[in-house]
């Protein structure tokens, strides 16, 4: 049974995201006949692809790690450039790529596909420069995003081996990455002496996660190996073993690896968690959000406007959090009554929370069994994507728990994408440090929402793509990959998934989550919220681990406003989809919308809404 939201909900979204003004409106288009007219056209879009692919090559050659994440070898002993000043430069290259843009092509001779790009090219551009004033808002190191734990992840995952090369490339790199930690920490202690820190549990995830990549040989005489010298001798043994390498040269490229683990990378981070060790009495011991910043409102508001791609308040969001959890809470009482529990609602959350049943043991077996079942979901739910999606993925999946030095008791479970040529898998992580938080009637709809037809069909098929041009293909909005990703939880159930009640209970649980989050993530950051008020309000509509709850709310404070458009995203989503099924009834095809959902790449919510208008009109034809 597919589930739908009242009329109201569906046009107050369709609604939310009409076109910015300042974008050029498709609906000015006109059509001819004339074959001269469609040549132009033609010729025009061509020109412009062609042009957005030299572009975009020029912003990869400035990013050695984009590079990397794309399968590719140049500039591999490079790291990006972390400072204030190049952000400046990139942002100056960005804008006089606008007004090249805007002084070289006729708008009005593009078509549809090119029309797409422009404005994505330039919506990327204007919320870069909005932003900029907002530079020292931003917490540069936090328990969430810090570079400190994503550099050894980077090197360890992504820099991939193949050649002696590729090794000398990885020890250089290891150099770069003690540069970005520094020009980092300067930029973190300039907004510091501003007043702009995240509170004590963030500099308290910061220094934990630097302490355990210098813990362990060969920064100590004793103990077991730390993770990067772990995966050096690793990479090496693998040229070894390939015959790409004799014991000699790997021998002096351990020793490589091992001198610029202790002469560069050592001190960085034990520089790192020096300052954050003596800065840290200066942080809240009750944390709150950016409002209390001076230009915090302001800021927020743009925090919300990047990561929702709309123009919706915070009292308009928290006000759909909090029709949303409503309405969610009556689906979880009749599950609760359907499976015949007597007891209120909180009753039934402590019964989900606590009976061994829905959780696995917390030993290497069980974490193994989570990893197990959550490949037997996604090897079902494959089965019946050719019934509801025309374009397929090609990259593989594999799932993983997360590495020790950067595992989070209760953290949410994530995706990185593969390559585009598929020479690398995409990967699904899950934190299994601590089985407790890890309940096995909610992991079937984060298996659906982090793979398929989540997360990774649609990172695959963006990238995958070669109809558009290469820019759109990694261009990243978190309110259409999010808003994806959670209505692929509801999806899942249209092909088949959620056969226990108690895992469809699961996929309200995830699904109340998210409206939470519209409710604290504002609460927090636009209305004074503690930490303590946002996390007793999500204990009392959800029956989500305490540790779990605890690393939600931590996440929202030092990541202002991304946690809202997964909802917003989704709304969008479900909005479209009904409009499209009542304009075109029984002309509608399930796999069609999809496809053009995910045919074009991630994109602003109002231009997807533009996309999906020209479908149908196509299809009304």
């Amino acid at each position: 049974m597919r589930t739908k939201l009242s009329i109201i909900s569906l046009a107050f979204f369709l609604a939310a995201c009409q076109p910015d003004p300042t974008i050029n409106n498709q609906n000015s288009d006109s059509l001819s006949n004339s074959t001269k007219t469609v040549v132009t056209t033609q010729d025009e879009s061509a020109r412009i692809n062609d042009w957005f692919a030299k572009k975009y090559e020029e912003q990869l050659q400035a990013s050695p790690m984009m590079l990397t994440f794309l399968g590719r070898k140049e500039h591999y002993d490079k790291v990006d450039i972390m400072t204030e000043a190049e952000e400046l430069r990139q942002l100056a290259l960005q804008k006089q790529s606008v007004e090249e843009l805007k002084a070289n092509f006729d708008y009005d001779k593009l078509n549809n596909e090119a029309k797409i790009s422009y404005d994505i090219w330039v919506y990327q551009y204007e919320q870069a420069a909005e932003g900029q004033q907002y530079n020292q808002n931003g917490y540069i190191f936090t328990q969430m995003q810090g570079i400190q734990a994503f550099a050894a992840q980077f090197l360890i995952n992504f820099h991939k081996v193949d050649e002696e090369k590729d090794m000398l490339d990885y020890i250089t790199r290891i150099s770069g990455i003690s540069q970005a930690i520094s020009d980092l920490l300067v930029r973190a202690q300039a907004n510091a002496s501003k007043g702009v820190r995240p509170p004590k549990f963030a500099y308290e995830g910061v220094i934990e996660q630097a302490q355990a990549l210098i813990t362990g040989l060969p920064f100590t005489s004793e103990g077991e190996d730390s993770a990067l010298w772990a995966d050096a001798k690793r990479k090496i043994a693998s040229l070894l073993d390939a015959e790409k390498v004799d014991q000699a040269k790997a021998d002096e490229l351990l020793e490589q690896a091992k001198k610029s683990l202790i002469t560069d990378f050592l001190p960085t981070y034990q520089s790192l968690v020096a300052w954050f060790e003596k800065d840290i009495v200066n942080t809240d011991e009750i944390a709150t959000g950016v409002g209390k910043q001076s230009n915090g409102e302001s800021y927020y508001n743009f925090r919300l406007k990047t990561s929702t791609t709309t123009n919706l308040t915070a009292n308009e969001i928290h006000e759909v959090g909090l029709s949303e959890v409503a309405r969610i809470t009556k689906e979880m009482i009749a599950i609760k009554d359907k499976v015949g529990f007597e007891g209120d609602l909180q009753a039934f959350f402590t019964f989900v929370k606590t009976d061994q049943q829905f959780f696995y043991s917390n030993t290497d077996e069980g974490r193994q069994g989570y990893i197990t079942d959550t490949e037997d979901y996604l090897a079902k739910i494959n089965k019946q994507l050719p019934n509801f999606f025309g374009i397929l993925p090609k990259a593989d999946l594999v799932v993983k728990r997360v590495e020790a030095f950067r595992e989070q008791d209760g953290a949410a479970q994530h995706y990185f994408s593969g390559t585009p040529d598929g020479s690398r898998p995409g990967i699904y992580y899950a934190h299994l440090s601590d089985m407790s938080a890890m309940p096995k009637n909610e992991m079937e709809g984060i298996a659906y929402h982090e793979g398929n037809p989540g997360h990774h069909m649609q990172i695959s098929i963006a990238q995958e793509l070669t109809a558009v041009p290469q820019f759109r293909t990694q261009a990243s909005f978190t309110a259409y990959a999010e808003g994806w990703g959670l209505y692929s939880e509801l999806l899942a159930k249209e092909m088949g998934g959620y056969q226990n009640d108690f895992s469809d209970f699961g996929r309200l649980v995830n699904e109340i989550w998210r409206a939470v989050r519209l409710v604290v993530d504002t609460g927090l950051h636009s209305k004074g919220w503690t930490e303590a008020e946002a996390i007793a309000y999500f204990k009392e509509k959800t029956p989500v681990s305490s540790e779990a709850i605890r690393s939600e709310v931590r996440r929202y404070i030092v990541w202002p406003g991304q946690a809202t458009a997964y909802k917003v995203g989704m709304l969008k989503i479900m909005a479209l989809r009904a409009h499209a099924e009542i304009e075109l009834a029984d002309k509608f095809d399930i796999k069609d919308f999809h496809d053009t959902i995910l045919g074009g790449g991630a994109m602003p919510l109002s231009i997807l809404e533009r996309r999906i208008n020209n479908w149908i009109a196509k299809n009304k034809e």
